[in-house]
């Protein structure tokens, strides 16, 4: 089959190629630049755990020291802590330059036979057919391409989503920011600052400072969203200032690194999938005020096409469960806009929370620190709940400390040859995963648990499926009784957790992933 078109080699693009080479299918990426990424300090991203996880098995150890994991966050109101989050004992959002992490991937990706990066080919054409997808680069010779898919990870100004038609409404203007990257020793090194109402004389209503490698710092300033320009003479004094206000009224030595303003759009376009041709990242959707993470949602997106492509290119499962791409990621992405549109007219606007809701003020910090910390609706991962992959086993299933849908738990895992690695280390490989949660297992030589108790039915269960899968061991999972099944999508996501060995609704899991059947025999026995 011919490889995957992957237009644009942003952050989205590059770990789309990277993690279908891990799926074993080939691609061309059309990259309208030279090749070399624009170095700019202050333009950074935060990802979460799920998507930290992702970026650092796709570049392998080319980010190692470049990234910077915060030891805690503070939200302050004035001169008071409104709250603290030690990241000591919980996983800590990944910061670092974009260009850094671009660079990163275009590394990794150079160095993937099944990979092929075009530089200076800019798409200006494409038609589709039932077989595949042709497609032409403007240039000095015009080159013609072949492929199976093509996926327009190429900016808010898609040339892809332009020629499919698909509109892209929105809100324009909804956040204006001016950022900052310096070098400055402040007094919290390493821990992230939300500063609402800070005390000091011409003050804005908030600024945030977030720490990043070598002893730099990123510092953003909520601007009026129809204020005057942002003069460099402007932008000086907001550091000294801010700087000042923190460090005892007097600035301390710094070095300015780089400068910009940023306006935040938001937009989500009307659709996703147009046959063999697919948008992701800022060609599909516009996010970020109030502390949402756009390039995050942008490397979900890659994740959860890469599978979906992989299953389809090598024959598993048929074209309809490409479907499911736009259901769970614009539902997803809808429901953080919508969030954020919500909370947009309370925090920004005229309205204050006090007068809406008791402790109102309260409220409004909550809000905030959620999409900065990753929580509840503005800021925690995806739980894709109306999807057609989920299956019917609902008699069968149990509760644990994972929803249905949602991405799983990092924990230990033994697989049958009997190396231990980490859960999400075995994601992404277009496979099915089956953990057992099997207490003690730990201590036991491979050659005795293997050949013990549920696991040869288990066993047998998984090489009947109609997919690839891996069996997994684990000696724990959170809330996960003993001898329960956990049933994982490659792109982590809990398609299932069963009490126990049911070879019937393992099937249904499987054909249910696979955009398959989903309804299992509900007199299969438990072992």
């Amino acid at each position: 089959m011919d490889p995957v078109i992957i237009v644009g080699a942003g952050p989205v693009g590059l770990a789309l190629a990277l993690s279908l080479a891990a799926q074993s299918v080939p691609c061309v990426v059309l990259d309208e630049g030279p090749g070399k990424d624009e170095q700019r300090p202050a333009r950074t991203v935060v990802l979460r755990e799920d998507t930290a996880d992702l970026a650092l098995r796709l570049s392998g150890t080319a980010l190692d020291g470049l990234a910077v994991r915060w030891t805690g966050w503070r939200a302050v109101r004035r001169r008071q802590d409104v709250e603290r989050v030690d990241y000591s004992t919980s996983p800590a959002p990944l910061h670092l330059p974009q260009h850094t992490l671009t660079t990163a991937l275009r590394e990794a990706a150079q160095g993937q036979r099944l990979i092929k990066i075009v530089t200076e080919s800019k798409l200006d054409s494409f038609e589709q057919d039932a077989d595949g997808v042709t497609a032409h680069t403007a240039g000095p010779d015009g080159t013609w391409w072949r492929g199976s898919h093509l996926i327009g990870c190429d900016g808010a100004r898609s040339t892809v989503r332009k020629l499919l038609d698909v509109r892209f409404p929105g809100r324009t203007g909804v956040e204006r920011h001016a950022v900052a990257a310096l070098r400055a020793e402040l007094p919290w090194p390493g821990q992230a600052l939300l500063h609402r109402q800070p005390p000091w004389r011409g003050a804005p209503g908030e600024v945030s400072a977030r720490p990043m490698g070598d002893g730099a710092w990123r510092l953003d300033w909520l601007l009026p969203p129809r204020g005057e320009l942002v003069t460099p003479d402007v932008l000086v004094a907001r550091v000294r200032d801010t700087l000042a206000g923190w460090c005892g009224g007097t600035t301390p030595p710094y070095e300015l690194l780089d400068t910009g303003v940023h306006t935040v759009h938001h937009r989500l376009a009307r659709r996703w999938r147009v046959k063999r041709a697919f948008l992701a990242g800022d060609a599909a959707h516009l996010l970020g005020a109030l502390g949402t993470q756009g390039v995050d949602e942008g490397l979900r997106d890659a994740e959860n096409l890469a599978w979906k492509l992989a299953f389809v290119w090598h024959g598993e499962a048929p074209r309809t469960l490409l479907d499911s791409y736009e259901t769970e990621r614009r539902t997803a992405v809808a429901a953080r806009l919508r969030a954020a549109d919500q909370a947009l007219p309370i925090l920004r606007g005229g309205v204050g929370l006090r007068s809406v809701v008791p402790g109102g003020t309260r409220a409004g910090d909550t809000l905030l620190a959620d999409a900065h910390v990753g929580r509840g609706p503005l800021g925690a991962p995806p739980v894709y709940i109306h999807t057609p992959l989920l299956p019917d086993v609902q008699a069968s299933e149990i509760d644990i400390g994972t929803a249905t849908g949602a991405p799983v738990a990092d924990v230990r895992v033994t697989a049958p040859d009997g190396e231990t690695v980490w859960l999400r280390d075995r994601l992404g490989r277009g496979r099915l995963l089956v953990v057992l949660v099997a207490p003690g297992t730990g201590v036991w030589d491979r050659r005795h648990w293997l050949s013990a108790g549920v696991m040869p039915r288990l066993a047998a269960a998984v090489a009947a499926l109609p997919t690839r899968a891996e069996l997994l061991v684990t000696e724990g999972y959170p809330e996960a009784p003993a001898h329960s099944v956990l049933v994982v999508r490659p792109d982590g996501h809990l398609v299932a957790a069963l009490g126990g060995v049911r070879p019937a609704e393992l099937h249904a899991c499987a054909e249910a992933v696979r955009g398959g059947a989903t309804v299992c025999d509900p007199t299969a026995q438990r072992v």
